[in-house]
């Protein structure tokens, strides 16, 4: 994929995550936005390699807060 169109997609991805986040814990926006940004799983979701950014933001929500209450995130099969 294009990189202008693989940022255009992370656009499209990251409030999704955010939002869902907020709803599941709800925490503030400027919270769940930083607790994103500064997560692995958002390190490794940047890399278009991985192809994380194929999986659905309820899936990625899913793996931050097990990254943020465990501190280990175990990646899906497919990914």
């Amino acid at each position: 994929m294009e990189q202008n169109a693989f940022a255009g997609l992370l656009k499209l991805i990251v409030p999704s995550i955010v939002d869902i986040y907020m709803k599941e814990k709800s925490q503030p926006y400027d919270i769940a936005i930083e607790r994103l940004y500064n997560s692995t799983l958002y390190e490794t979701l940047e890399n278009q390699d991985t192809w994380l950014w194929h999986l659905s933001p309820f899936l990625l929500c899913d793996l931050l807060i097990e990254e943020l209450e465990t501190g280990y995130i175990n990646w899906p099969e497919e990914q």
